[in-house]
């Protein structure tokens, strides 16, 4: 246990941030494409959240729950009959909370062109058995991309609370 302010706080072990891992891809249908014939927005959103999702219950071992996106940079368009990979992986976890990263690539079938297409960052809680938010493991990283993304991580976190801080300011 550690000391934290005159109260004993039970000091959790780690988690290599690469056990949450995750790879999804999709293939990009009629149905998923708009009139130029590159995919919706939303529904490369959607991935992304679905891919997050799956990386912070691996990470958590807990139901969790989407809590935001806080970025969504669309890079490049992603055409009808392309093949869409999405790599999710936990950067950093505070008290109840995961950011997730999640890089999306385009791949064309015919040529072998990848094509890095988006990148997000989502936050998701973890809730216990009554939905209320419950602590999760801290992330361990451990290569030198995992140690980049997790300090950059910290640094999101910390413009995310002060932007929620502006934010609860200004409805009182």
């Amino acid at each position: 246990m550690e000391q934290k302010e005159g109260q004993q706080v039970k000091t959790l072990p780690g988690k290599p941030a690469k056990e949450s891992s995750v790879i999804m891809t999709e293939i990009v249908l009629p149905s998923d494409t708009n009139s130029l014939g590159t995919i919706f927005g939303g529904k490369i959103m959607s991935w992304i959240d679905i891919a997050a999702a799956i990386s912070a219950g691996r990470h958590a071992r807990k139901v969790v729950v989407t809590a935001s996106f806080d970025a969504m940079h669309f890079i490049a368009p992603v055409r009808l009959g392309q093949v869409v990979h999405l790599h999710a992986m936990v950067n950093y976890a505070s008290r109840t909370s995961m950011e997730v990263g999640v890089r999306v690539d385009s791949e064309d079938l015919v040529t072998g062109e990848m094509c890095h297409t988006a990148t997000a960052y989502t936050t998701f809680v973890a809730l216990d058995g009554n939905g209320k938010p419950t602590p999760v493991l801290p992330v361990i990283p451990e290569s030198p991309d995992e140690k980049r993304r997790y300090d950059q991580a910290v640094l999101r976190r910390e413009t995310r609370m002060k932007l929620a801080e502006e934010i609860k300011k200004q409805n009182n």
